[in-house]
């Protein structure tokens, strides 16, 4: 239904004058569920509208170019990358109601990359990206519908603006690293 519509319905079923449909919430929870597993997949590996997702961003970067800073003290496509990751960790422990502390990477939010400039390690942390956001997508496949609309603990939004959230931090960041590209290359 509608946006509007479905406010309308509601507005005349809170007067009274209408029965709501028995599993009317549930079918639009569960649109809504849909709709944002899907927009965290283009946001991340799916083809969007917009260009390049994050990962598509990250396609054929090298270590070197990776661990290249457009300015002293400003964060490189490989501090990103980390940063990427731990968000979507942060994503899945707080939907899954988990305590701190299972990040395979000492510190939080942002990581001095590279520690060592190898391909290896460069290709290590695009797996940890790809590992957590994984990991992230199956917690939300494991919601009820009727979570979305919880505060989970530790935040201050529910889970549906989290979801709508950390996809639009992967379109950002993808769009970061496109410029980094440019202006590093």
């Amino acid at each position: 239904m509608a946006g509007h519509l479905w406010k309308e319905q509601t507005a005349k079923q809170e007067e009274g004058k209408v029965q709501p449909q028995r599993g009317a919430g549930l079918k639009r929870s569960s649109a809504v569920l849909e709709s944002l597993l899907k927009l965290i997949d283009e946001s991340y590996s799916r083809k969007a509208w917009h260009g390049p997702n994050l990962r598509g961003s990250l396609r054929g970067v090298s270590a070197r170019d990776a661990a290249r800073r457009p300015a002293r003290g400003r964060h490189n496509i490989w501090e990103i990358t980390v940063h990427c990751a731990y968000w979507k960790y942060v994503v899945r422990r707080r939907i899954l109601n988990e305590r701190r502390g299972s990040f395979p990477l000492a510190g939080s939010n942002w990581f001095h990359r590279p520690e060592r400039l190898t391909e290896e390690a460069w290709k290590d942390d695009l797996r940890l990206l790809e590992r957590c956001h994984k990991e992230m997508i199956e917690a939300v496949r494991s919601l009820a519908p009727s979570a979305l609309s919880r505060t989970p603990r530790g935040s201050k939004v529910s889970t549906e603006a989290i979801l709508r959230g950390i996809a639009s931090h992967d379109v950002y960041h993808a769009g970061q690293i496109q410029l980094l590209k440019r202006l590093t290359r």
